[in-house]
């Protein structure tokens, strides 16, 4: 029996990565440096920005003693575009409501900082459905390592095959598969309405 479901957030429950992309390059901009969308979307998507910057300095000479100053930048940005962009979409709204009320444990398990989930949530009103949160900040490893889901199902006491994840993205959905849990790969934070969520919850029991 499915007793949780842990969502990702970027591409999930709130449609950020091109934020994320944009918000990056202007950062790098001010170095004169530049990543392709196809390039993000390939080797960067759903990583954390300082993963990203390490990356960067073994593919194009970043000097790291600029991280900690883009990373700071970076994150300023995003929140101004969090604050700008995030909005309730309601059939999120409303799939967390019914899960919740049907007895579903639910919490997001981001690699962004605490405090852009913090914001992401409160500006999408899904903050009140979530019973926590866990973000890269909460954990030694990021994803693809499968520690921020393990967190998770640990601090709900339950056993993986009890819960089930939401992922969109290869090193998310690398993370999840390797927590245990049973997961279900969403194209678009479209997919994630409460009718597709129940679906994989039933044919998991169903097959149980």
């Amino acid at each position: 029996m499915i007793k949780a479901v842990l969502f990702d957030m970027d591409g999930v429950l709130i449609d950020a990565k091109e934020w994320h992309y944009e918000t990056l390059n202007s950062a790098l901009a001010l170095l004169g440096l530049n990543i392709s969308r196809t390039e993000h979307l390939a080797v960067y998507d759903g990583l954390p920005t300082k993963d990203k910057l390490k990356m960067l300095t073994k593919v194009r000479g970043l000097s790291p003693k600029l991280h900690d100053f883009l990373n700071a930048y970076k994150q300023k940005l995003t929140y101004q575009a969090v604050i700008e962009k995030c909005r309730p979409v309601f059939h999120h709204e409303y799939a967390l409501a019914r899960l919740k009320r049907e007895g579903k444990y639910l919490a997001v398990c981001s690699n962004s900082i605490r405090a852009t989930v913090q914001s992401m949530m409160e500006q999408a009103d899904l903050l009140k459905y979530l019973d926590f949160f866990v973000s890269n900040q909460d954990v030694s490893k990021a994803k693809p390592d499968p520690e921020i889901y393990l967190t998770a199902i640990n601090r709900l006491g339950f056993k993986p095959e009890e819960v089930l994840i939401l992922e969109d993205n290869d090193h998310g959905i690398q993370a999840a598969r390797a927590s245990g849990a049973h997961v279900f790969v969403v194209g678009t934070p479209n997919d994630v309405t409460y009718d597709r969520i129940m679906n994989e919850i039933n044919k998991i029991e169903a097959a149980a």
